[in-house]
């Protein structure tokens, strides 16, 4: 394990990688479990090398076919609501990318599945990964649309892309008392969270977001 490439230098330094969990802090992120996460994980190994003195700017950042990295205030803000101060066990990751928000959700959670569907991107996030040595979390390649039936249920899903409706493979493979969180909608997009309890399912409307839409199949 390349120590230096994670620790990082000037731009990609620890003290960099500091003052962005202080921003977080101040914009609302509260949890600290979530901070301490985001805090551990060198967002500039999943960025282009071009782009690394951005890693720590709260901003997304292109990864190439058509996808990108999430702005760090919404990583944290989708698994604050998504953990809900509680422990996480098994949750499930639609839209892996370049790996970074799996990285982040491996250090909350005890199993984490997470699935592409563009394999140059499912195979980057695997080299990030293993190079980070994460045991507890496991890629697919496969259309995120269908999740993980053969692994439900989960206590937690997250969608990393925008969707026009709620895949109901998804809520069928919610836990009880298990929460989704995910984008919605296609010009005007908004996170929306999902509670699944004896009942059935309760769904709340948080805040504007903009996220690259979610697409049918594997590429």
């Amino acid at each position: 394990m390349n120590t230096n490439r994670h620790n990082g230098i000037g731009m990609t330094s620890q003290r960099t990688r500091n003052r962005l969990i202080e921003r977080l802090r101040a914009e609302g992120i509260q949890d600290e479990v979530v901070l301490a996460a985001m805090n551990a994980v060198p967002r500039h190994i999943f960025v282009d090398e071009a782009l690394a003195s951005r890693a720590y700017d709260d901003v997304s950042l292109p990864l190439g076919f058509g996808q990108t990295i999430s702005q760090p205030y919404i990583v944290a803000r989708m698994i604050e609501v998504l953990r809900n101060g509680t422990q996480l066990n098994r949750v499930l990751e639609i839209g892996t990318g370049c790996g970074y928000q799996a990285a982040v959700l491996a250090g909350v959670a005890k199993e984490v599945y997470s699935v592409e569907r563009v394999q140059p991107l499912f195979e980057r996030a695997m080299k990030h990964l293993k190079e980070l040595q994460l045991g507890n979390v496991t890629l697919r390649y496969a259309d995120g649309n269908m999740g993980l039936p053969e692994i439900a249920p989960f206590d937690g899903i997250i969608m990393a892309a925008a969707a026009t409706h709620v895949p109901r493979a998804l809520l069928g493979q919610l836990a009880v008392g298990g929460r989704m969180v995910m984008p919605l909608g296609a010009q005007e997009q908004f996170l929306h969270l999902f509670e699944r309890d004896e009942q059935g399912f309760r769904e709340t409307r948080l805040e504007s977001v903009k996220f690259v839409p979610l697409l049918m199949g594997k590429t």
